[in-house]
């Protein structure tokens, strides 16, 4: 259950961790769902069979896997924040960008994921303010992040 939270309580946060997500599952149909979008459907990502003899990526239990695509991991900060806080005074809210994206390790096909958020900076423009996330994706496989980023948003309040 996301945590209900004012921009401006959201801003006073600055600073520090402001949410950790719930864990998600990284299944072999998301994966599939997200190569047949984006046209890569390397078979180190789809085919599971093939992965199973030669793939250099193994889960907890030492099993090769398939892996997910590290884009697959990035599109998950949307889902993993919002998951984690929900901003009363929302209007909407929008992707700028990101100064910095690390794929540190690879997700394995039924592994969990979730999302850790600190707000590192908030500026406002007009109608809300654009925020600075330094956000990490960690595997309960690996026990280690899977990805770094710095993530700009803005929040346009209603």
């Amino acid at each position: 259950m996301a945590t209900l939270i004012s921009l401006d309580q959201l801003a006073a946060r600055a600073g520090t961790e402001v949410a950790v997500s719930d864990w998600v599952a990284v299944s072999q149909p998301m994966i599939d769902e997200f190569a047949d979008a984006i046209e890569d459907r390397q078979w180190i990502h789809v085919d599971p069979a093939r992965a199973a003899r030669e793939s250099p990526f193994r889960d907890a239990s030492g099993q090769r896997r398939t892996v997910a695509h590290g884009f697959l991991t990035l599109s998950l900060l949307t889902r993993l924040l919002e998951n984690a806080i929900e901003v009363t005074d929302r209007q909407t809210g929008i992707n700028v960008g990101f100064n910095k994206v690390r794929f540190t390790a690879p997700v394995t096909s039924g592994s969990r994921v979730r999302g850790r958020f600190t707000l590192a900076e908030v500026k406002p423009v007009p109608g809300g303010a654009q925020l600075t996330w330094h956000a990490t994706v960690e595997s309960e496989d690996s026990g280690r992040p899977v990805l770094v980023a710095e993530w700009l948003t803005r929040i346009l309040a209603g």
